[in-house]
């Protein structure tokens, strides 16, 4: 951990060219899960070129290996920098809820740079900020992901522990952030099958039985990259108590969000993913 802290102390601008070298070697020398990214662009965007998916393609792997020199500049990086590179177009959307003492749920997707944008929260909004964790295998780098989502005040919870905090700090002001767009486990997690990106796909059934249990308006963080180290933050509440036991509308939203964002910047979602592995057959649904 000392060295990376200890790298982490290089400008942003030295930290970029060790960006450029992995685009360099992940797209072109070691083509990382290149064929993953293919097949979902062309299953997410059947109305595109080859040429105009190809085009978001190359841009989504210089933003992802931007991903991982940004995370790690979060070991040392200052308030001022992630304020200044982190803005927020509308905060009042947060705080006029936190002045009525309201709690609420935070979403958002993979969409770059998600770990900046945990700080940046800490840092423009009041509300404390509870993120939702699943333990990594990497005993490294699960003690990592906590270090840097910590600095700036966030608190961690387990995954498998979210109801019952929830339920244990409802009496005092909080938020709880999620990222909810990844595949559900085949084992534990309940799923919700609806289309995104023109697939039959399942999400989380648990970011709906959260707001049921909690009853907390929920706000999606749209995080909109400007320019190379600089990203626009915009909060929209996509849904609002009261929430009946049966209803899907926060997940249905979030997923109606989450599409729009990707369509409008479509290199900043994370396409390495193997969203799609399995079909609702596969799964058992």
């Amino acid at each position: 951990m000392l060295f990376l802290r200890l790298l982490s102390y290089l400008p942003l601008r030295i930290l970029y060219l060790v960006s450029d070298f992995l685009f360099v070697m992940s797209f072109y020398v070691i083509r990382y899960r290149r064929d993953v990214v293919n097949e979902n662009l062309k299953n997410s965007f059947p109305e595109k070129s080859t040429k105009e998916r190809a085009v978001i393609e190359k841009r989504f792997y210089k933003n992802l290996c931007d991903y991982p020199v940004e995370t790690l500049k979060l070991l040392t990086m200052s308030e001022a920098d992630i304020r200044k590179r982190m803005t927020y177009k509308n905060p009042e959307v947060i705080e006029s809820l936190a002045r009525e003492g309201k709690s609420m749920i935070y979403l958002t997707s993979h969409q770059f740079n998600w770990e900046w944008l945990l700080a940046g929260a800490c840092l423009n909004t009041s509300p404390p900020l509870f993120y939702v964790f699943q333990p990594q295998s990497s005993e490294f780098f699960d003690r990592f992901s906590n270090i840097i989502r910590q600095r700036f005040g966030a608190q961690a919870i387990q995954k498998n522990n979210v109801g019952r905090a929830a339920i244990k700090r409802k009496g005092t002001l909080h938020a709880i952030a999620l990222l909810a767009d990844q595949f559900p486990s085949a084992q534990v997690d309940k799923r919700y099958w609806t289309t995104f990106l023109h697939q039959d796909t399942a999400f989380f059934q648990g970011i709906n039985q959260l707001a049921i249990i909690t009853q907390y308006p929920v706000i999606f963080f749209v995080s909109r990259k400007i320019r190379r180290g600089y990203y626009e933050n915009e909060l929209i509440k996509i849904a609002q108590p009261p929430y009946a036991k049966d209803d899907f509308t926060v997940i249905e939203k979030y997923v109606a969000a989450t599409e729009k964002i990707i369509h409008e910047q479509p290199q900043g979602w994370l396409w390495s993913h193997k969203r799609w592995k399995y079909t609702r057959e596969e799964m058992g649904d």
